[in-house]
């Protein structure tokens, strides 16, 4: 098993956000992101389907032209190739899972 359990490093890929990949497999990948007050997610899209968890903080996402808030224990599903990002409201961290992988993060 322990050779299974790889440690990922954390990394900044933008100001005020700190990623860092929980676990992976070919079909699916958990991530942490970390989001100062203010810091922003910027608006992208992927071929991935994404489900995120709302661990902490207060967040505003824009998703496909809508926007709306969301705060601890709230969970959402971002379809594929759908344009999305957020604005961090309240300092909180965010756990998403991928599927398939994102092979962009490792």
């Amino acid at each position: 098993m322990t050779d299974t359990l790889r440690q990922f490093p954390a990394v900044s890929p933008d100001a005020g956000v700190i990623r860092q990949v929980l676990a992976d497999a070919p079909e699916l990948m958990v991530v942490s992101f970390s989001f100062e007050e203010g810091a922003q997610g910027a608006l992208h899209s992927h071929p991935h389907v994404q489900s995120t968890f709302v661990e902490s903080g207060r967040f505003r996402f824009h998703l496909d032209g809508e926007e709306f808030e969301v705060g601890p224990g709230d969970s959402f599903v971002i379809p594929s190739n759908a344009t999305h990002g957020c604005t961090c409201l309240a300092p909180g961290r965010l756990v998403d899972c991928f599927t398939p992988r994102r092979d962009d993060f490792l």
